[in-house]
């Protein structure tokens, strides 16, 4: 048995992959778990769990004991919340906690897994690198990209202080074990089960999950202390990615573009529906406004620094899309 590592999230997407490819390396994997948690993605695998939250001081202090490597991967990871309050206390909180136990357990290496939404999205056709940053946090759309960029932000913080964080900023991932589905894999889901009658104009990058579980170890291998790289694949634009769903799939493309005001039209009215009467909007308001941007960004650096290697996005297209018919996730709303 090889060297051990502790992993928060290995019940959720990426942190699922991240689980298989670890011990595929001869890695001896602790896995933090909520109490009740769904452990479908563990199953069968051979992963010490450990049971608590990311607030659980205790459970932290027992899942760094003896880690060599400590990959932070858990988050609250939904465009549209109604208390904002728990996904900050989650995403930044919680990264501050496990860091700090890390550290505290004299861990060589910390990977927090952050995302491109803490990235600054470019303003033209030119994809957004590492050095695209926010000038006023205030502005950024939505409770989910701004706990992400605080907690990035509180992760580089403790870099500069001395602790041996490396931050990855992963694109749109897809792929294999996303059970929720995540945001992104819900578009492979919703197009499946025929609930996508249109599209808008704009962009995403999209990244096979697997590729990104790769660019986490190679971040812990080779990856300089205080720095963030983008783990991305292609970027494309959601009519490509729809269309690459229609040719994995059989099923029809949309054909029709619904205008930018439309949209936002209609997110504004879903999610105050959402608001006051329950349920989630189909289509949140703050999703619409950050399609606004094309999100395109650059894995140049992670590539040169890390040797990050991303297969083709129509490899992560076909999986997903495989992914999602084989476990029924397409013809239940999830």
């Amino acid at each position: 048995m090889g060297d051990t590592v502790f992993l928060t999230g290995g019940t959720g997407f990426v942190g699922a992959n991240l689980a298989r490819l670890l011990l595929e390396q001869g890695y001896r994997l602790k896995a933090l778990a909520r109490p009740g948690a769904d452990l479908r993605n563990l199953d069968g695998l051979a992963v010490e769990l450990v049971r608590g939250d990311l607030l659980d001081a205790s459970a932290l202090r027992e899942g760094c004991a003896d880690a060599r490597y400590v990959f932070h991967v858990a988050a609250d990871y939904r465009l549209w919340v109604r208390d904002p309050a728990a996904m900050y206390r989650a995403n930044v909180d919680g990264t501050l906690a496990v860091i700090d136990a890390a550290g505290a357990a004299g861990c060589e290496r910390i990977v927090h897994c952050s995302s491109v939404a803490a990235v600054k999205p470019p303003e033209g056709p030119e994809p957004a690198d590492e050095n695209s940053e926010y000038a006023d946090p205030q502005k950024i759309v939505s409770h989910y990209k701004k706990s992400k960029f605080l907690a990035e932000q509180a992760a580089l913080a403790r870099a500069r202080s001395g602790l041996p964080v490396v931050v990855v900023n992963p694109a749109a991932p897809l792929g294999p074990y996303d059970i929720k589905p995540t945001p992104t894999g819900k578009i492979v889901a919703d197009f499946l089960a025929g609930r996508i009658p249109s599209y808008i104009d704009t962009g995403l990058n999209v990244v096979h999950v697997q590729d990104v579980a790769q660019g986490h170890l190679l971040a812990a291998l080779k990856g300089r202390s205080g720095q963030r790289y983008i783990l991305g694949g292609d970027n494309l634009t959601l009519k490509q990615v729809l269309e690459t769903l229609a040719e994995a799939s059989g099923r029809a493309a949309p054909r029709f573009k619904t205008p930018y005001a439309l949209a936002y039209a209609f997110g504004a009215i879903d999610t105050a529906r959402a608001r006051l009467f329950g349920g989630e909007p189909l289509a949140p308001l703050d999703a619409i406004r950050m399609a606004r941007h094309y999100m395109w960004f650059s894995s140049r650096k992670a590539k040169e620094e890390l040797g990050y290697r991303p297969r083709p996005a129509r490899q992560a297209l076909f999986d997903a899309c495989r992914w999602f018919a084989n476990t029924g996730k397409a013809a239940s709303h999830a």
